[in-house]
C-alpha cells in the first residue's frame, strides 16, 4: 500500500501470468488496471503478460482481443502508444489442468519467455477464473514446480469467493498452504483498492481527534451499507448458488467492518495490520440458530423498475431455479465481543436492484444530553454521524448540530463534506491498480490472510445454517428501486434506531 506516484518504486521484473485471460474479469478490470499502471510508469522495465487459455489462440489474436477490451472498458482515455507498448509483450499459452502435460509444456514455454524478456524468474500467477478452477490450477502449478521460490519470487493471486462456507474455506486454505507459503498467496478483494477504504486507516490512526472517541463510550452503533442498482443480470447460475450473504458479507462488508473496528496495529506493516483485522473478525459473537433468525432479514426482488430500467422477477431470471429461495438482499445485526465494542451493534445490509448504488460506513455517535436546551424552542437535536462513502462519490461527511443565525436559540443539523475529487486530482481507476501494484512489490497489507477468511466465514455460518433449515420460510420480497424489504427496518426499529435513508 503506497502513498503517491512520486514516492513509489518500480516493481521487480516479472511475468504477469493470467489464467482466464479470455474472460470478462481480465478484459474489464485486470488489463485496464495494468494500462493505468503503465500510464503512471509503475510497471517494471522488464515485464510481460502471459495469457493462459484452455483453447488454442495465437498471441496476435489475444493481443487484438485485449486491445479491444481496453478501449471498451478503460477508465481514462487510451493513449495508443502506451497500450501498444503494454500489449506488445503479450504471449498466449494453451493449458488446461485437465491435461497435466499442457502444464509441463507451459513451464518450458515460460522459461523461454523469461529468458527473452529478462524477467528474472519472478512470476505472478493471477487466477481470473471461476472458483472451481482455483485448486486444479494451483495443484498443477505446484506439481510442475512453478510455485517454488528459488532465488526469485512466485506469487498466487486468488479472486473471491474464498470458499462457500466455513468448511470449504478451511479446505481451500489447507490445500493452498500445502502448495505455497502464506506470504505467496494474495487473496484479492477489489473493495480494498478504493482510496476511501484505505483512508479509513489514515482517518483513524493519523488523526488524534478520532481515535480517543472510537469506542463504546461515544459510539451508539455502526451501519455498513453496500447497495447495488443492478439486478442479477446474466449471472443467474452463479448467483442462485451463492446469494447476497455469501457473495458480499464474508469479503466486502467484513473488510470494511474490520478496518473500522480493528485495534491500532503496533506497526503499519502487513503482519501487524492483518493480525488486528483477523482478531476483530474472530471477536464477532457467534450466534445461535434462534439468534441468527432474529438478527437477520433476507429478501428477494420481484419484477419492477429501477429508474427507467426494467428488472425481471428474480425467479424468472435465466438459470435461476423455479421457486428459488436464494436471497438477493440481506441485513444483519452483529456484535463484537471485546472491550472497545461491547454493547455497540453493527448493522450490515447489502442487496441488488435497489434505489441507488451506494457503499458507505455510517458511524452514529451517542446523543448529547438535551437538558441545557429544555427552556428553549429546541425540541430535538439532529443525529451526529461520521459517514465514510466510497460510492457513488468517494469522501467523508460529518453531521453535527449548530445554531441557526438569529436572536433565538434554534438548532439545526449541518454537514461538513470532504470529497476526494475536490482536493486531489486523480484519474478514474478500476480499483485494482493499487492491489496489482502491491502484488508485484510483495506488500500484502491489503490482502486477506487465511485466519481472517476463516473468521469471516465462522461469523456468517450460523446465518447460512439457520436459513437453510428454514427453507423458504422467512424470505421476504421487495420491489426493485426500493430500499429493500420493509422487515429490514424492524431489525433496527426494535432497538430504537433506524437506517440512513437512500440518497
Amino acid at each position: 500500500m503506497t502513498v503517491n506516484h512520486a514516492k513509489q518504486k518500480k516493481p521487480d521484473p516479472c511475468a504477469f501470468v493470467i489464467f482466464g485471460v479470455t474472460g470478462d474479469l481480465a478484459h474489464r478490470l485486470v488489463v485496464p488496471a495494468l494500462y493505468n499502471l503503465a500510464a503512471n510508469d509503475l510497471l517494471p522495465d522488464h515485464f510481460c503478460i502471459v495469457g493462459i487459455a484452455r483453447k488454442a489462440m495465437s498471441s496476435e489474436e489475444l493481443n487484438a482481443s485485449l486491445m479491444k477490451g481496453l478501449h471498451q472498458f478503460a477508465t481514462r482515455k487510451v493513449d495508443d502508444a502506451i497500450a501498444r507498448r503494454l500489449l506488445a509483450c503479450v504471449t498466449c499459452i494453451e493449458a488446461d489442468p485437465a491435461d497435466p502435460a499442457s502444464f509441463d509444456a507451459m513451464r518450458e514455454r515460460l522459461d523461454e519467455i523469461e529468458a527473452i524478456r529478462k524477467t528474472g524468474g519472478n512470476r505472478l500467477f493471477y487466477l481470473a477464473t471461476p472458483p472451481s478452477g482455483f485448486l486444479p490450477i494451483s495443484r498443477e502449478l505446484g506439481r510442475t514446480g512453478m510455485l517454488t521460490e528459488n532465488g526469485s519470487w512466485r506469487r498466487l493471486v486468488v479472486e473471491k469467493p474464498f470458499g462457500t462456507d466455513l468448511a470449504s474455506a478451511q479446505a481451500l486454505n489447507r490445500e493452498l498452504l500445502d502448495l505455497v507459503g502464506e506470504h505467496q498467496i494474495y487473496r484479492i478483494d477489489h473493495y480494498l483498492g478504493k482510496e476511501t477504504v484505505q483512508n479509513i486507516l489514515v482517518l483513524r490512526f493519523a488523526n488524534g481527534m478520532f481515535e480517543p472517541i472510537w469506542n463504546r463510550n461515544h459510539i451508539d452503533h455502526i451501519q455498513i451499507t453496500v447497495d447495488e442498482r443492478l439486478g442479477v443480470g446474466h449471472r443467474g447460475s452463479f448467483y442462485d448458488a451463492t446469494g447476497a450473504l455469501r457473495d458480499m458479507v464474508p469479503n466486502h462488508l467484513f473488510q470494511l467492518l474490520s478496518l473500522v473496528a480493528m485495534e491500532p496495529p503496533t506497526k503499519f506493516d502487513a503482519h501487524s495490520v492483518r493480525s488486528e483485522k483477523a482478531n476483530v473478525l474472530a471477536a464477532i459473537q457467534t450466534q445461535t440458530a434462534a439468534e441468527a433468525l432474529q438478527n437477520s432479514v433476507r429478501g428477494q426482488y420481484r419484477a419492477g423498475k429501477v429508474g427507467d430500467t426494467e428488472i425481471d422477477d428474480y425467479r424468472k431470471t435465466r438459470d435461476v431455479r423455479p421457486g428459488s429461495t436464494t436471497e438477493t438482499y440481506t441485513a444483519l445485526k452483529l456484535t463484537i465481543d471485546n472491550w472497545r465494542w461491547a454493547g455497540v451493534p453493527f448493522y450490515l445490509r447489502t442487496g441488488k436492484a435497489l434505489g441507488i448504488k451506494r457503499t458507505e460506513i455510517a458511524i452514529k455517535f451517542k446523543q448529547a444530553p438535551f437538558a441545557m436546551f429544555r427552556d428553549t424552542p429546541v425540541d430535538r437535536l439532529s443525529q451526529n454521524f461520521l459517514i465514510i462513502s466510497t460510492e457513488p462519490t468517494e469522501g467523508i461527511t460529518l453531521q453535527f448540530n449548530t445554531k441557526v443565525p438569529g436572536p433565538a436559540i434554534d438548532i439545526d443539523g449541518v454537514e461538513m463534506k470532504f470529497l476526494y475529487k475536490d482536493y486531489f486530482k486523480v484519474e478514474p481507476s478500476t480499483g485494482y491498480e493499487t492491489l496489482i501494484y502491491d502484488c508485484m512489490i510483495g506488500d500484502n497489507i491489503l490482502f486477506q490472510r487465511a485466519d481472517s477468511v476463516e473468521a469471516g466465514w465462522r461469523a456468517v455460518q450460523p446465518f447460512l445454517d439457520a436459513w437453510r433449515n428454514a427453507g423458504g420460510k422467512g424470505l421476504k420480497v421487495y420491489e426493485p428501486g426500493s430500499e429493500g424489504p420493509e422487515e429490514a427496518n424492524d431489525l433496527m426499529e426494535r432497538d430504537g434506531r433506524s437506517w440512513r435513508k437512500l440518497g
